[in-house]
């Protein structure tokens, strides 16, 4: 797809890293699955894989966390 930031790339699959911050928690995943412009770097995750990073960002608020790394589970 073209990208809607720059309006000049395409967009090809990859994997980027997505990082959370909120009340004292910081949540770092990587290996998020995204479609990612090769001309500016915009990433594009699906509806799935979004509830699925919000989902575990709230938890890891609710429990506490202070600081987590991890690789993303699909």
């Amino acid at each position: 797809m073209k990208c809607a930031i720059c309006g000049h790339g395409r967009t090809h699959p990859g994997t980027t890293t997505v990082t959370f911050e909120k009340s004292g928690t910081t949540l770092v995943i990587k290996n998020v699955p995204a479609e990612i412009c090769d001309n500016c770097g915009e990433r594009y995750m699906s509806e799935k894989v979004t509830g699925q990073l919000l989902s575990e960002a709230r938890a890891a608020v609710e429990a506490g966390v202070e600081l987590a790394v991890r690789s993303f589970a699909a």
